[in-house]
C-alpha cells in the first residue's frame, strides 16, 4: 500500500474511541471495551490514502466507516452475541469458535453439522456439539458444509500491497457482483471517486442487504444502476459475459466457483486489462465461507472481558475494513490485476503479535463513557452515519438502459 496506509499504532485507543467501535464492544450491561490491534488506525489511514488517490475528491474518515451500519440500525454491544445478532462466540473442546446463522438455509446446515434436526433456537444444540469437538473438527466440517464458522485463532499477516501511481476512475465502468457490505462499500467508494457503478443480481438471489436497514442500503447504492440477469439461460450468460467484457473494474465477493459456473473467468478478464477485485473469507484458494463477524473473530479480533473471555469487536468489522482496503487497492494497483483480497488476512494485518490480554475498559463519567489514554482522557463516541447522496435503484430497474447503452442484446 502507499506509505500513508501503513499503520504505526500511535493513538490506537484514541482512534478506536472515535470510530464508534468501542461503544459496540463489550457486554450490554458492562463497560465498553477497547478492541486489540490497530484496525481503526488502519482504517483512518486508508481514508487518507483514498483522499490522496482521488485528488481530494473522496474525503472520509475511514475509522468512522467501520461502525456506520450500527449508526443506522441502532445495534449495540452484546458480548458473545454479535451486534447484528446472527453470530455467536461459543466454547469448543479446546478453545472458542465463531459461528454464524444468517442465511435462510443455515439452520439446516447447522443441523447437518451436529447430526440432528434443530429446533427454532439452534444454539443450545450447536453449543453442546462444539463443546465436545475441537476447533479443527469444526473448521473441517464447516468448510465441507458451507457453514460460516471457524475456531478463534489469533494470527498476524502482512498488509495487502498496492503502491502503483493512483489512477483516475472517473467515468470508468465498475460491475459489482457483490452483496451485503464489503464489496458494496468498495463499489460505493469507487462511485464517489467518479466511477459508473452497475450492480448485478440474479432473479432468484437479490442482495440480502435489501432486506436490512433501508437507509444503510441507500447510502451504499445511491446513484448506482441495477441490472438483473439470469445466468441459468444461454442468453443471460452471454449478457453477463458482455457486461464483464465492457467493465474496467469487476467486484465479486463470493467463492470463485460462483461466477466461474456462469462462464466468467477472473484471470482471463484481468489479462485483458480489467481490474478484478475478488473478496473472499480466506482467499481464492480456500473454500471457506465467512461473514464479517465470524471472520473477524476467527482471525483473533476479539476483546477479552474482565473474566478474560472473548467478546465481539464492533459490528461485522471484517466487512468495512475489507471494503476500504479493496477500494484503495483498486486505485493504486495497475489495471489488469486480479486482486485476491482475503477478509481474514485484512483483519490479521491489523493485529499485534501474540494474543491480547484483558481489554482496556471505559469509565463512566456522568452520562459519558471515557477512556484514559496516553493522549489524555477521550470520549467514547457512538456510531455515526452519513447522508445518502440520492436514491438506490430497485432491483433490475436499469437493466434495459444499461444493456442498451453498452450495445448488449437484451436476453
Amino acid at each position: 500500500m502507499p506509505s500513508s496506509v501503513r499503520a504505526t499504532g500511535t493513538g490506537a485507543a484514541v482512534d478506536w474511541a472515535d470510530s464508534g467501535l468501542v461503544a459496540l464492544t463489550g457486554h450490554h450491561d458492562g463497560p465498553p471495551l477497547v478492541p486489540p490491534g490497530r484496525a481503526a488506525t488502519r482504517a483512518r489511514e486508508l481514508g487518507t490514502a483514498l483522499a490522496e488517490a482521488t485528488g481530494g475528491r473522496v474525503r472520509l474518515d475511514g475509522a468512522r466507516l467501520l461502525s456506520e451500519r450500527a449508526g443506522f440500525t441502532g445495534h449495540t454491544r452484546r458480548g458473545r452475541v454479535s451486534a447484528g445478532g446472527s453470530c455467536r462466540l461459543l466454547r469448543t473442546a479446546d478453545g472458542w469458535a465463531a459461528v454464524s446463522c444468517a442465511r435462510p438455509d443455515d439452520p439446516s446446515l447447522l443441523g447437518a453439522l451436529v447430526g440432528a434436526e434443530l429446533p427454532a433456537d439452534p444454539w443450545p444444540a450447536v453449543g453442546a456439539w462444539l463443546a465436545a469437538h475441537t476447533g479443527a473438527e469444526l473448521a473441517g466440517r464447516a468448510t465441507l458444509l458451507g457453514i460460516a464458522a471457524a475456531p478463534v485463532r489469533h494470527r498476524t499477516a502482512a498488509p495487502p500491497v498496492g503502491g502503483a501511481p493512483a489512477r483516475d476512475v472517473t467515468g470508468r465502468l465498475v460491475v459489482d457482483f457483490s452483496a451485503l457490505w464489503a464489496g458494496p462499500l468498495c463499489a460505493h467508494l469507487l462511485g464517489l471517486a467518479g466511477a459508473r457503478v452497475v450492480k448485478v443480481e440474479t432473479p432468484w438471489r437479490p442482495d440480502g442487504a435489501r432486506l436490512g436497514d433501508p437507509g444503510f442500503y441507500r447510502l451504499l447504492h445511491a446513484g448506482h444502476r441495477s441490472v438483473v440477469l439470469d445466468p441459468g439461460t444461454p442468453a443471460g450468460r452471454r449478457a453477463l459475459a458482455a457486461l464483464v467484457d465492457a467493465a474496467d473494474v469487476v467486484i465479486e465477493a463470493s467463492r470463485p466457483r460462483a461466477l466461474a459456473r456462469w462462464g466468467l473467468d477472473a484471470a482471463a478478464s484481468a489479462s485483458t486489462g480489467t481490474t478484478w477485485i475478488s473478496i473472499t473469507a480466506a482467499g481464492r484458494g480456500s473454500d471457506r465461507v465467512g461473514f464479517g463477524d465470524d471472520v473477524a473473530a476467527a482471525a483473533g479480533l476479539v476483546a477479552r472481558d474482565a473474566a478474560n473471555q472473548p467478546v465481539f469487536c464492533g459490528d461485522a468489522l471484517a466487512d468495512p475494513l475489507t471494503g476500504l482496503t479493496a477500494a484503495v487497492l483498486a486505485l493504486t494497483t495497475p489495471a489488469g490485476s486480479l486482486l485476491d483480497i482475503a477478509m481474514a488476512d485484512t483483519v490479521a494485518a491489523t493485529l499485534d503479535p501474540g494474543p491480547a490480554g484483558k481489554a482496556l475498559a471505559a469509565r463512566r463519567r456522568g452520562d459519558q463513557w471515557t477512556l484514559d489514554t496516553p493522549s489524555g482522557r477521550v470520549a467514547v463516541r457512538p456510531p455515526r452515519r452519513r447522508a445518502a447522496q440520492g436514491a438506490a435503484p430497485p432491483s433490475g430497474a436499469d437493466t434495459d438502459e444499461v444493456l442498451r447503452g453498452l450495445g448488449i442484446p437484451r436476453p
